[in-house]
């Protein structure tokens, strides 16, 4: 049974074989292999024209000039020595010409044969293995996708009252702040929100068990997944060695001489050719669109409030007119991660510790210390006073 990948990259959920129709791009590797054959047998049969054509350049160049030798006052070796070059020029228009109808007929001839077996097609729904292929993945990915689905829902209802949760909370401490409000008031914002934070915790328990289904069902829609996958793969793999083999005969009908610098030329492109490893293919494709692909598991999503926007001007104004700073400070733990997004502002982790300056002013930032004595400001509710 698959294990899940670990330490997902960041774009590995849009691009993961195992998120919702990612599967498509094997799934059109069908196609692609298909129309891959078509190029083939199109560009080495330009290749056997420009053979062709050589061929009769060749033999039009040696008629030429074989008369035009022949009717010259030469005689004994060198007229030999002259002649074998019209010899052996034709022999090679004829080898050259052979080659053209090998690339042309016997290769072309070849692959067409063999494409029109290897990819029937269903009617209607264009190739048969493309068809079963997208049928058996999308059966093994509904329930996956269903559970998602139900899964992305719940998230959402969760931090919707997460947030409705912050705002009853904000009431609560500006009601309570409030000398001139009533008992009653407050005491029906209290409840107001106490009836909110159960709503929210009901909500992450349903998000929590929704998320476990999903987890659980992960294994068995994996296998599913992987079992389909690895039909393609085979499918595939006996597609890259029979064109493997294809271009070892193309290759040899090319390979016509024992010159040493064309034998060179030949021997790296057969070196080239031999390397060809359907093996290694597939486990690249497998790793780069399939199963060995890393992905970003669903879990929990903790809920972070939102930051206001701050008016600089106004800070820097506030900062002319001089606001009393805090004497000692104040400890207080940071609930969530901040980066800083301006030079004067801190960056922290979630549970570091460091002093509170400045109270929080009506843009909702606070300044304070780090520990290493940087010191600058930070949005206020991203912290609590530490005990």
């Amino acid at each position: 049974m698959a294990a899940l990948p670990k330490d997902p990259n960041e774009d590995a959920k849009k691009l993961s074989f195992w998120m919702p129709r990612n599967y498509v791009r094997t799934v059109h590797r069908t196609d692609q292999s298909f129309q891959a054959c078509n190029d083939l047998v199109a560009c080495f049969t330009e290749r056997a024209k420009v053979e062709k054509a050589y061929a009769q350049q060749l033999s039009q160049w040696s008629s030429k000039w074989k008369s035009i030798v022949d009717s010259r006052p030469l005689y004994g070796s060198l007229m030999r020595a002259w002649q074998c070059f019209f010899t052996s020029t034709e022999r090679l228009s004829a080898l050259h010409s052979t080659i053209s109808q090998s690339l042309a007929v016997e290769e072309g001839e070849r692959v067409k044969t063999w494409q029109k077996d290897i990819f029937p097609k269903k009617l209607f729904c264009g190739f048969k293995e493309s068809y079963d292929n997208n049928t058996s993945f999308t059966r093994a990915q509904k329930p996956w996708s269903k559970k998602l689905i139900k899964l992305e829902k719940a998230r959402g209802s969760y931090h919707k009252l997460c947030q409705r949760e912050a705002t009853a909370l904000d009431k609560e401490k500006q009601a309570n702040e409030n000398s001139e409000m009533s008992p009653e008031k407050k005491q029906k914002i209290t409840d107001a929100r106490e009836k909110v934070t159960g709503e929210k915790e009901k909500s992450r328990e349903n998000y929590e068990k929704i998320l476990e289904d999903v987890t659980s069902y992960t294994p068995r829609y994996m296998e599913e997944m992987e079992a389909i996958f690895e039909q393609s793969q085979e499918e595939e793999r006996k597609r890259i060695s029979f064109l493997k083999q294809v271009f070892l005969s193309i290759h040899r009908h090319l390979d016509v001489t024992n010159n040493e610098s064309v034998k060179a030329v030949y021997g790296e492109l057969h070196q080239t050719l031999m390397s060809i490893d359907e093996q290694e293919d597939v486990k690249w494709w497998k790793n780069n669109h399939g199963p060995g692909m890393p992905t970003d598991w669903p879990k929990v999503q903790e809920w972070v409030p939102p930051i206001k926007k701050l008016n600089r001007k106004k800070r820097d104004q506030r900062r002319k007119e001089g606001k009393p700073v805090m004497i000692g400070g104040v400890k207080v733990r940071a609930l969530y991660d901040y980066v800083g997004e301006e030079g004067d502002e801190l960056s922290f982790k979630a549970g570091e510790i460091f002093l509170k300056v400045e109270e929080e002013d009506d843009q909702g930032w606070s300044r304070g210390t780090l520990s290493g004595g940087k010191e600058g400001f930070y949005p206020a509710n991203y912290v609590e006073v530490a005990e």
